[in-house]
């Protein structure tokens, strides 16, 4: 126990060195480590303002966006704002919502919506919003239950019991949600307990054209043009406590909301960002990002590309297709962008070259002693084998699985149950007959809703195609050789094939099928055959993928280890801070430009002259809507115009984010609302696993830009009366008698 403590206090030494723009700080440790840098750099509140237990504080603002009631991560961060709970988030973050609640009679995606009540607002079904309560520090209780003589999984396993015990210890009776997250690749865990609301709502939203403005094109960007907000508001029973959604529920009081500021920014002024920072990788060796960069990342492009060029296909001309498949679509074409610009970056920035500088290091400091080298010396030989046998499986694995997902063999894969059963000869005759009755429970509908069969055909062609590259015939599975056979070895065929011939390509078929089932039906049918060979396929290299990574996190987890141990005795100034995990973090910076490249340079700010400059009429991308461009025109901004006359859009801050920051507050020194982070920017993308102070740059909407759509585009004044709106008198002009 003596060198556990002696571990834990290195951790924490290390903890208090970092750069003012670099890090991901927990808000608990914010008067210890990084008040004196903030306040040096423009903040006004105090450290019991930031962060409280007992009273209100800043924290108390901020919510983490989620699936369900009890939630282990949240995808995006939103703010409240208003004494009622009005909650500002990211258009984008909103997007699954307004787009379920879109109909091609009310197309809030592209129309929007402004709600000018509370009986108005519309059920944002399956979000919740979960508030801080406190977060503690409970390494030493789990690591209570480790043995030293166990090995990694048997560590593992107990660390999970305990986590599970703790957790539900601190949920009291079910009221809280507790959450026990690992931190240095499972040095040290600390637990989160949130209240969670389940009834969540939406009151505004722009037009994709405003919120989404410039798409896929402009994703991850600068300059920048995009609206990208929305507002929703959150709901608790009379007494103020988390409730399913009921007319008789109140808008929350929360225990803090944000004032707003429409004093803009300046370059060089303080910023704060709270948020929910989903995952970065800072940790990772040169075997990971070589790993990702030539293997893995590149796999998930193709395919997912390919997808979302399909639909694009059909969303561009039919508005219901559209509809329906917004909100796949901008999650396939993120993640695509998101790692095409890893690819680019990581190569382009050197980022595996720097991190090979640094494994040199460690290990000739590991080198340097013996009881160092017995717990250390094996990280990186076990890397580097591992990391080659991950990508020794990659193709088996993951093109057959992306194959598999699709209809009709995704539909087909819902009835294997049934088939196995049916198929079983000794299996009890109650058994048989339950399976057949569990068939007429399956709600076809909702499978097949949003899908439209033009564009499912016509992606199973596209990815067919993609995974017939990447095999030599002798190399697929004898099932699907048989069915290329039957196709004459044209893959298009093939899929056209499955799809003119399966029961799971239609919802009428399927039906037909469950009136009348039949298993030898089944076991003939195309899509059913194809799922099957795909399957085995795969889990013939998934024990393979799986021990690999077993080592791979044991390895990390030493790895990260004994880094802190080197930082701390060899380099005492090398910033060191936790990854990013889905809990809630501060970073802190300053409104800043940048110089991606030689003789390039990019202002801080950009302005709504931007979006003429850019507009297209009728373009997928580029369109926007002719109120807005008539009020940019007449330079009609309001109070929202800065001190020229221009509307403000979006600015860049050297705030450290990543995705699940989406939708977070940018603040300035008194805690006042300055705008949302959105994005980063595209010379950058390698930051999620080495920072680059240079280059890397959060992109923020303007909050006046936010309130002067809200305001001055939607006449929703309604919900700009209940705001705290500050906003600095002007310097009154002086004349000299």
């Amino acid at each position: 126990m003596k060198k556990l403590s002696v571990f834990f206090a290195l951790i924490f030494a290390m903890m208090g060195i970092v750069r003012a723009d670099e890090g991901m700080w927990l808000p608990m440790f914010v008067e210890r480590l990084n008040y004196v840098d903030m306040q040096k750099m423009g903040l006004q509140l105090t450290p019991e303002e930031l962060y409280s237990i007992n009273n209100s504080s800043l924290k108390d603002a901020i919510v983490g966006l989620s699936n369900g009631a009890k939630p282990r991560g949240f995808f995006c961060t939103g703010e409240i704002v208003s004494g009622n709970s009005l909650l500002f988030t990211n258009h984008h973050c909103g997007y699954s919502s307004i787009a379920a609640l879109s109909t091609m009679e009310h197309d809030y995606l592209n129309e929007g919506f402004a709600a000018k009540s509370f009986q108005e607002e519309l059920p944002a079904e399956g979000v919740s919003a979960s508030f801080l309560v406190r977060m503690e520090n409970v390494t030493a209780e789990v690591f209570s239950v480790l043995d030293f003589d166990m090995d990694y999984v048997g560590k593992q396993k107990a660390i999970n019991k305990k986590i599970k015990e703790l957790e539900e210890a601190a949920s009291e009776g079910g009221k809280l949600n507790p959450v026990i997250k690992s931190f240095f690749e499972g040095n040290e865990y600390y637990m989160f307990v949130y209240k969670t609301y389940t009834d969540v709502r939406l009151v505004f939203t722009a037009a994709q054209s405003i919120g989404k403005f410039g798409g896929d094109t402009d994703n991850w960007m600068w300059p920048r043009h995009t609206g990208d907000f929305s507002v929703f508001r959150v709901y608790g029973d009379a007494n103020g406590e988390p409730a399913d959604y009921s007319a008789d529920n109140k808008p929350l009081t929360p225990k803090h909301h944000l004032p707003i500021s429409l004093d803009g920014v300046q370059p060089d002024d303080f910023t704060m960002i709270w948020g929910f920072p989903g995952s970065t990788e800072r940790y990772m060796t040169s075997f990971g990002i070589n790993y990702n960069v030539d293997v893995f990342y590149p796999i998930v492009y193709e395919v997912f590309k390919a997808e979302t060029d399909v639909m694009d296909e059909y969303m561009k001309v039919d508005k219901a297709v559209n509809i329906a498949y917004a909100d796949n679509k901008a999650g396939l074409a993120n993640t695509w962008k998101n790692f095409e610009g890893q690819i680019t970056m990581l190569r382009k920035n050197k980022v595996a070259e720097r991190k090979v500088a640094l494994e040199e290091q460690f290990k000739e400091w590991v080198n340097s002693d013996e009881d160092r080298i017995a717990e250390y010396g094996e990280v990186f030989g076990t890397l580097d084998a591992m990391y080659a046998q991950l990508s020794e499986v990659a193709t088996t694995l993951f093109y057959p699985n992306f194959l598999a997902q699709l209809t009709p063999m995704s539909i087909s894969a819902e009835f294997a149950d049934y088939h196995e059963m049916a198929t079983i000869k000794d299996a009890p005759k109650e058994e048989k007959i339950a399976a057949t009755e569990a068939l007429k429970q399956m709600d076809i509908d909702a499978m097949f809703k949003d899908l439209d069969a033009r564009v499912e055909r016509d992606i199973l062609v596209a990815v067919m195609n993609i995974y017939g590259k990447k095999f030599a015939t002798e190399e697929l599975p004898v099932e699907i050789q048989k069915l290329l056979k039957k196709a004459k070895g044209d893959w298009t065929t093939l899929a056209n094939m499955i799809y003119d011939n399966s029961i799971f390509s239609s919802p009428e078929s399927v039906k037909a099928f469950i009136e009348k089932p039949n298993p030898k039906k089944m076991t003939k049918d195309p899509a059913f055959v194809m799922y099957n060979a795909l399957r085995d396929q795969m889990y013939s290299v998934a024990p393979v993928y799986r021990t690999a990574n077993l080592a791979i996190s044991e390895a990390n987890h030493y790895f990260v280890k004994g880094l802190l141990e080197f930082y701390t005795r060899t380099q005492p100034d090398k910033k060191f801070y936790p990854d990013a995990n889905s809990t809630l973090r501060m970073s802190y910076g300053s409104v800043k430009d940048y110089q991606p490249a030689d003789a390039v340079s990019y202002d801080y700010v950009c302005t709504a002259k931007g979006i003429l400059e850019k507009y297209i009429p009728g373009d997928f991308e580029f369109d926007a809507p002719q109120r807005l461009l008539d009020l940019i025109e007449k330079k009609d901004f309001g109070q929202y115009a800065d001190k020229n006359g221009e509307l403000i859009t979006c600015f860049l801050s050297t705030n450290d984010i990543t995705g699940g920051n989406s939708g977070s507050p940018i603040m300035n020194g008194k805690g006042e609302l300055i705008g949302l982070a959105f994005d980063g920017n595209w010379e950058a993308m390698s930051g999620d696993v080495n920072f680059e102070p240079k280059l890397q740059r959060t992109i923020n909407v303007d909050i006046r830009y936010v309130l002067f759509i809200i305001d001055k585009v939607y006449g929703a004044t309604n919900l700009i009366d209940e705001l705290d709106i500050h906003k600095a008198m002007p310097e009154p002009i002086r004349v000299e008698e």
